[in-house]
């Protein structure tokens, strides 16, 4: 768990979140959760892309194994239960109220764009909408700070305490023939 300010990725890192994501990873500003391997399970991106888009999902999931379980879980249509646990508990509603206010404080100490103010992810503050980035917060934040993806962590068939990392390493170049 890792929260702001965020030691720099090293290349390394960015070389695995590259390999798990399938695509170049984009303004990783850190690695916000590990696997029990040392292995980037959720990276931190800046606010604002190079291109200068606003990017308001600082913390991003990019592990394959705990992608699938939470896109898993999101097809068995979890969300519209907790969107309803949502609607009927107001202790569970100022919690997660809680948690989006946690997440735009961490937002703000890696910078400021006033395009996305008040805008965090996954749906937060009112509804859920991606257990993805829900499931990135709780990992990154620790447990109890986000009530709902601590309950996405605990439905899913994934675990932070198991690793199920890939070999991300690049092939071997054989040597050349002389």
């Amino acid at each position: 768990m890792t929260r702001p300010p965020f030691d720099p990725a090293t290349e390394a890192d960015v070389a695995t979140v590259t390999a798990q994501l399938g695509r170049p990873a984009r303004n990783v500003i850190g690695i916000a959760a590990r696997c029990v391997c040392g292995a980037p399970t959720v990276v931190a991106t800046a606010p604002r892309l190079e291109d200068g888009t606003p990017f308001p999902t600082l913390y991003y999931l990019s592990h394959p194994a705990a992608t699938a379980a939470l896109s898993f879980l999101e097809a068995t249509q979890v969300m519209n239960e907790y969107n309803q646990m949502l609607a009927d508990d107001d202790d569970l509603r100022a919690h997660y109220q809680a948690a989006h206010e946690s997440f735009l404080a961490d937002r703000e100490l890696v910078g400021s764009v006033p395009e996305i103010a008040g805008i965090s992810s996954g749906g937060m503050p009112v509804r859920v909408k991606c257990l993805h980035a829900l499931a990135a917060h709780s990992l990154a934040a620790g447990p109890g700070v986000n009530p709902i993806g601590d309950l996405a962590l605990l439905r899913a068939a994934w675990s932070p305490q198991v690793c199920e990392c890939l070999d991300y390493a690049p092939p071997a170049v054989p040597p050349a023939e002389a």
